[in-house]
């Protein structure tokens, strides 16, 4: 069986660096489960494209007059949620569906549950949070409107993707629930799986071997074989 070769993300040949993962829907994800998995995809691709907008409507917002926190912060939304929202949301989702892990099931709900929690923010626009939401951009109007029209390109696809977040988080636990899924499988999972993966395994061995080595090397009171009389001087 051929050796499956890192696919993502696709970089340059001309980049020093080599993806990172490995990605094939149609080879990977069970047919009644392509779909779904394929919308996922599409709303993470979302999620960093508004990243994106997010970071230029934050440039119109300096240029018209804002300060330059949100257009540092704007970047660092960009470079730091795209790779982790992959990493941490869509990958374990990509598992679940590729293997039918209640584990992996539960890992995308807990930190899909922050990112839509996260989209809600980015969609109410707290000013100086580096997002150019609802309040900053309403806000803005009496400044500069050329701007606050460029904001709220960024402040609507903020709001879609909350929502569609909302729908996405929705349609998975509907989908887990009604195939029996449960903390308690996933917990008991992860516990089996666990003890099969031979780094724990050897850990376990280690620590046991270690204790049993340390009991053994614990000084010992040493008693003498001569007895000990006590004479009193006085008759």
């Amino acid at each position: 069986m051929a050796e499956k070769v890192n696919n993502f993300p696709p970089l340059p040949k001309f980049i020093p660096l080599k993806p990172c993962f490995y990605q094939d829907f149609e080879a990977d994800i069970p047919p009644q489960h392509l779909s779904m998995t394929k919308r996922l995809y599409y709303l993470w691709m979302l999620n960093s494209v508004t990243l994106a907008v997010n970071l230029v409507g934050c440039l119109a917002w300096l240029i018209g007059g804002g300060g330059a926190t949100n257009f540092g912060l704007a970047f660092l939304w960009l470079i730091l949620f795209t790779p982790c929202s992959y990493v941490c949301w869509f990958r374990p989702i990509y598992k679940a569906f590729k293997t039918d892990s209640s584990f992996s099931f539960m890992a995308f709900f807990f930190t899909f549950m922050a990112q839509l929690v996260i989209s809600i923010i980015q969609a109410v626009g707290i000013p100086g949070w580096g997002v150019c939401g609802w309040i900053a951009t309403i806000s803005f109007f009496g400044t500069n409107v050329g701007s606050a029209v460029v904001m709220l390109i960024p402040t609507i696809m903020f709001t879609v993707m909350a929502v569609f977040s909302f729908i996405a988080l929705s349609m998975v636990h509907k989908f887990y629930r009604g195939s029996g899924g449960s903390f308690s499988k996933a917990q008991e999972e992860w516990t089996t799986g666990a003890w099969k993966n031979p780094h724990v395994q050897q850990a376990a061995q280690n620590a046991a071997m270690g204790a049993a080595q340390g009991a053994m090397n614990q000084p010992q009171t040493q008693y003498s074989t001569t007895p000990n009389y006590m004479y009193s001087n006085e008759m």
